[in-house]
């Protein structure tokens, strides 16, 4: 089998382990095995006819195993469509990795932000959050749609000069140099209704003693953090006929004393506001950067506690062309295969679940039919089927009580 899929990786694993974990079930199958087997019996061949040797298992492991490779990485918080290529279809994973559309759905928290910019990062510095409000948050919808200057975010896995940008804040050191912005586009952006709720269940990420509390204070009146460029879309600031895309957002609010220790004495019972989201964006897109924006521009800071990717190209959830791993775990090698193939010839456009119904469809009716002529094989032979034995016995039945009748009606 050749060609490309799309299946879904959840969330809390990396995407090159989730691929061997799905290269393992589709290497146990019997039609993946049997490639696997022809394969390796062509490679000995052609070794042996080249050098007269036989192939060590060192030289046969290239094909001793399904070929396979994703068209863009997700991170291991993040979940949703993961482009597969298998056999000859890897080759074509390239026009996967640049140049595509893609849709994503996130959740972050306002008020605080990370050394990697999502809940697995250590606080960086937090802001006020009492100020935001649902009108100024719709503006994004318009102020970062279209082409956008996107600069990685001080919490970014970027190095300069070999050190992680975050460690120049954390020690309160300027930047060798300015962080280089990079061109994006923002085809669309839908800030959801639920957006500055603060009935959710994530919990804000905030200082636990008296020591981080005061780190987490001098690095929000870190300059590295303050003053790093923010940029609205080209399009939104020719509307405005401003001659600079750089946007015109004050410093965001630092959060008081008072507002610290409030945060820290609620404990767990503290929810911050909650920004929701979906973006359709091209490759090369920073989401988490996305949000970093999104909390400047609001003169706060946001970090990012869930991710979906919705679609890529023509890849999407909703279009039900996306596999789940329950899909080759959970049903007949028979029927999965079925599908898979009829993907990897056809693409996008096979809707998955409906042709998973089908085939399971198609797998009960064969299984009827050969257990029907199984039953009229045996008839054939001259062996009593169950129903004949039935009637046989209900016939004798039968004969016994009318004999019995006539002998009592004997003189």
């Amino acid at each position: 089998m050749n060609g490309i899929f799309a299946i879904e990786k959840p969330s809390g694993i990396s995407s090159s382990q989730f691929l061997l974990k799905l290269q393992n079930v589709l290497m146990n199958s019997t039609v993946f095995s049997k490639e696997i087997q022809r394969a390796t019996a062509e490679r000995m061949q052609q070794f042996q006819r080249e050098t007269g040797k036989v192939p060590s298992k060192r030289k046969l492991r290239k094909v001793s195993k399904v070929k396979m490779g994703h068209g863009g990485t997700l991170d291991p918080l993040a979940s949703g469509v993961l482009v597969v290529g298998v056999g000859t279809g890897t080759k074509k994973l390239g026009q996967y990795l640049s140049g595509t559309v893609k849709v994503y759905e996130s959740e972050a928290l306002f008020g605080v932000s990370t050394t990697s910019g999502d809940v697995e990062g250590e606080i960086l510095s937090m802001h006020a959050v009492d100020h935001l409000t649902m009108a100024e948050l719709k503006t994004m919808e318009k102020k970062l749609v279209g082409t956008l200057k996107q600069t990685p975010p001080i919490f970014a896995a970027l190095k300069m000069n070999g050190k992680p940008l975050h460690q120049y804040a954390r020690e309160g050191l300027p930047l060798p140099r300015a962080i280089e912005p990079r061109q994006v586009e923002i085809h669309s952006l839908e800030v959801f209704p639920d957006s500055l709720s603060t009935d959710h269940s994530y919990q804000l990420l905030r200082p636990t003693t008296k020591e981080s509390e005061e780190t987490v204070s001098g690095l929000s009146h870190q300059s590295n953090l303050l003053t790093d460029t923010l940029y609205f879309s080209k399009q939104y600031c020719d509307s405005q006929g401003w001659e600079t895309e750089d946007a015109r957002v004050e410093s965001p609010l630092v959060l008081s004393a008072e507002q610290m220790h409030d945060l820290v004495q609620k404990g767990d019972e503290y929810r911050a506001p909650l920004l929701h989201f979906k973006a359709k964006v091209s490759s090369g897109t920073y989401i988490r950067s996305l949000i970093s924006d999104i909390g400047k521009a609001m003169r706060s800071s946001s970090y990012m506690v869930k991710l979906v990717r919705c679609q890529q190209q023509d890849w999407a959830l909703d279009k039900q062309n996306v596999f789940k791993m329950e899909d080759f775990t959970e049903n007949d090698e028979a029927v999965w295969t079925e599908v898979l193939e009829k993907v990897l010839d056809k693409g996008s456009a096979v809707d998955i679940k409906e042709e998973m119904v089908q085939a399971q469809r198609k797998i009960n009716n064969l299984q009827q039919e050969l257990n029907a002529q199984a039953q009229r094989d045996l008839t054939a032979d001259g062996t009593i089927s169950e129903p004949a034995k039935k009637e046989e016995a209900s016939g004798a039945g039968t004969k016994r009580t009318l004999d019995d009748e006539g002998e009592k009606n004997l003189p």
